[in-house]
């Protein structure tokens, strides 16, 4: 196989794993287990899509319409991941303490926050009222991998990490034309310009 094709599936159980490892010791637990005596069963994992639409659906809004995205290229890397740059980008509402919170109620909101990767883990507020963030104001890891991933550079699992990591696109976006063909193609030259060779992409 590729390095391109093993490399980032890999990455993401490096960064899970990790992630579980650093709150297994509090009451944040990744992965939560029904038990009993006799039988140990994981509950079922959350259909966002479904339970979007049933929540909005309450609240009188029509439908969401998503995207369906049929022709966007796969791209594999081209070098192995050990001499990767990576960078991460939230959509988790995540600011600096330093910096304005976001509207947790966001629509059509392009914001971009740059964030510093020596940022320490104490420095960061979450604002948004989409998802349960009580894990990542415990561990901003949880959400936003960004010590995880120093981690896997220092350890050369990955070359390094990109000059800068992104929070942004956060909360309902509906103007989709401006995000296909005017955000989107921005953050790509950011990216770029930073000579990042992957972008880990954490939803909230």
């Amino acid at each position: 196989m590729t390095a391109g094709r093993i490399g980032l599936p890999f990455l993401w159980y490096a960064l899970l794993s990790r992630i579980t490892l650093s709150v297994a010791g509090d009451a944040a637990v990744a992965y939560r287990h029904l038990t009993d005596e006799r039988t140990v069963r994981m509950q079922e994992p959350v259909s966002y899509v479904r339970a979007l639409a049933e929540h909005y659906g309450a609240m009188g809004f029509p439908p969401y319409e998503w995207t369906v995205n049929e022709s966007a290229p796969l791209e594999t890397l081209k070098k192995p991941l050990s001499a990767a740059r990576v960078a991460l980008l939230t959509s988790g509402g995540i600011s600096r303490t330093c910096e304005l919170p976001w509207n947790p109620d966001a629509r059509n909101d392009f914001r971009l926050d740059e964030i510093p990767p020596e940022t320490p883990s104490e420095g960061f507020q979450v604002h948004d009222s989409y998802y349960d963030h009580s894990d990542a104001e415990t561990d901003i890891n949880t959400v936003f991998p960004l010590e995880r991933l120093g981690e896997l550079a220092a350890e050369g699992v990955i070359g390094s990490v990109a000059p800068r990591h992104w929070s942004g696109f956060m909360g309902r976006i509906y103007k989709r034309r401006q995000l296909l063909e005017t955000e989107a193609p921005a953050f790509a030259k950011l990216l770029a310009e930073d000579r990042v060779d992957a972008l880990v992409a954490v939803p909230a």
